[in-house]
């Protein structure tokens, strides 16, 4: 039986560019978040993980979901990651790596780096390029 992770994820956006994180012992980027809490909604998560994760302090009714995508999961080989991907407002402060965030990059839109979590690549990526101005 293959092991499926439920998660919630932040997209931030800036001049192009997305703001992806690496966890501490990991080798890919992904989007801040992370697995759902007992009782918890995927936007509550979300933000939760945003808070914890990079300092952003985001009010559920500011996110927009943008899908609920399941894939590989990047650092759990044979697992699966099921993750509602939400778009936070722009104008956001400047996030800073925090817990177990070992190094915070943004990533621009257009580009596909090799090192970047499957889900942003097959799904989250796509769904933003289409979205830009």
């Amino acid at each position: 039986m293959t092991t499926t992770f439920i998660t919630a994820s932040v997209c931030v956006v800036r001049d192009g560019a997305l703001l992806t994180v690496r966890k501490r012992g990991t080798a890919k980027f992904m989007l801040p978040g992370g697995k759902l809490e007992p009782g918890e909604s995927f936007v509550d998560c979300a933000v939760r993980e945003a808070a914890e994760e990079v300092g952003l302090v985001l009010a559920p009714a500011d996110l927009v979901e943008i899908g609920d995508w399941t894939v590989a999961a990047a650092n759990e080989p044979g697992a699966l990651v099921r993750s509602a991907v939400f778009v936070a407002p722009p104008g956001q402060p400047e996030p800073r790596a925090l817990g177990e965030i070992e190094e915070l990059r943004w990533q621009p839109l257009g580009e596909r780096a090799d090192d970047l979590a499957p889900l942003l690549v097959e799904h989250v990526l796509p769904a933003l390029e289409v979205r830009a101005p």
